[in-house]
């Protein structure tokens, strides 16, 4: 059965435990995996407590925030 974990650090909740892969439930935008929180949020913050430090090892270029182009 999943597990739902927070980050005491940024407050984002993992789904830990679902099929294919934790879940990133985001405040906003669709779910992610761990690779695109630390692409988008950890590798900013790196603060002790910090529940997902080597999410970064899978990170793509998609994986990081791109603004849109007007």
């Amino acid at each position: 059965m999943p597990e739902t974990k927070t980050c005491p650090i940024c407050g984002v909740k993992i789904l830990v435990g679902v099929i294919g892969g934790d879940r990133v439930l985001f405040s906003v935008g669709p779910p992610g995996d761990r690779a695109k929180l630390w692409a988008r949020v950890c590798q900013y913050n790196q603060k002790p407590g910090c529940i997902n430090p080597d999410g970064g090892q899978n990170a793509q270029a998609s994986d990081y925030y791109h603004p849109p182009t007007p």
